[in-house]
């Protein structure tokens, strides 16, 4: 079975920076496709950001590219989320999702099947 747990959210005024987490419990995680999704309140779901398995690509939402930066340590099986220049349109519940293997940067919900909890992060003006 596949968890995946986010950490990492808080307040932060705009401008600052945030890094969240997601330590995800499987077996051979440099299998998997890791997704960053966040759900704006009264929004529906979006996607931010991806990184694949193997060469660990990377794509971002136009919304946040140049802002934000996803990374992986497959040795600790983490997954990050480095965010900057936060304004409070990124407001938010974040959450990661998991998926095995797979051959393209996946940007849908749909694309995935295990997702963590998520954690609120909230920018004040």
């Amino acid at each position: 079975q596949v968890q995946l747990i986010e950490s990492g959210g808080g307040l932060v005024q705009a401008g600052m920076s945030l890094r969240l987490s997601c330590a995800v419990s499987v077996d051979r995680f440099s299998s998997y496709t890791v997704g960053w999704f966040r759900q704006p309140p009264g929004k529906e779901r979006e996607f931010v950001a991806v990184i694949t398995w193997g060469r660990s690509g990377t794509y971002y939402s136009d919304s946040v590219k140049g802002r934000f930066t996803i990374s992986r340590d497959n040795d600790k099986r983490e997954v990050y989320l480095q965010m900057s220049d936060l304004s409070p349109g990124d407001t938010a519940v974040y959450s990661c999702a998991a998926r095995f293997a797979g051959s393209e940067f996946y940007t849908s919900v749909r694309d995935y099947a295990y997702w963590g909890q998520g954690t609120q992060v909230t920018v004040s003006a």
